[in-house]
């Protein structure tokens, strides 16, 4: 392993701070999923849509339901690109653990089965965020990304409104004391 390896943030959530200049990333809560000299990975959590994913997805056969989980953009990436988030492993197989207790896959069936059976954590999502190799340690190194440690609660119990505010004050401050420098991104 080498020593970027070993220096990976993976897997972490990153928020976004005020100088962040992309509106893609204003306010966001990122679960960042990979971490190498190769890049980054990551998933936007607190920006639902008002679509359901059953009615983005077209399955062969088609669903019984056009309800179900709203879809939510993980990030300005392939947006055509789909996830799934689950906070308990559903079909073990078919999912990767990217931190205790948060799974992700890409699984078609397991697609099917969550938009059917609406587990109340899980989440589908479109798109990534993506940082090419050393893109992200910029920006940390400029200060556009504060971390805090993944966890599930704030992921699925907390109102995505409310999400980005609620991890900034689990770093011991009140979103208003931090300070808008130089704009980033």
């Amino acid at each position: 392993m080498s020593a970027r390896e070993s220096a990976s943030l993976a897997p972490t959530l990153l928020l976004s701070m005020p100088q962040m200049q992309d509106e893609n990333f204003d306010r966001t809560v990122v679960l960042l999923c990979d971490h190498s000299a190769d890049g980054a990975f990551g998933l936007v959590l607190n920006r639902p849509t008002t679509t359901a994913a059953a009615e983005a997805v077209a399955f062969d056969p088609p669903l019984s339901t056009t309800s179900g989980p709203l879809l939510w953009t993980g990030g300005p990436v392939e947006p055509q690109r789909g996830w799934i988030l689950l906070g308990e492993s559903i079909e073990e197989e078919a999912e990767t653990e990217v931190a205790p207790g948060l799974y992700l896959s890409t699984s078609v069936e397991l697609l099917r089965r969550v938009i059917q059976t609406m587990p109340s954590r899980a989440r589908v999502l479109t798109g990534y965020a993506g940082w090419g190799p050393g893109q992200l340690d910029h920006e940390l190194a400029a200060s556009a990304w504060l971390t805090v440690d993944v966890d599930p609660g704030l992921i699925f119990d907390t109102p995505a409104d409310q999400m980005w505010d609620a991890a900034i004050r689990r770093l011991g401050t009140q979103p208003g004391n931090l300070q808008v420098g130089q704009g980033v991104h």
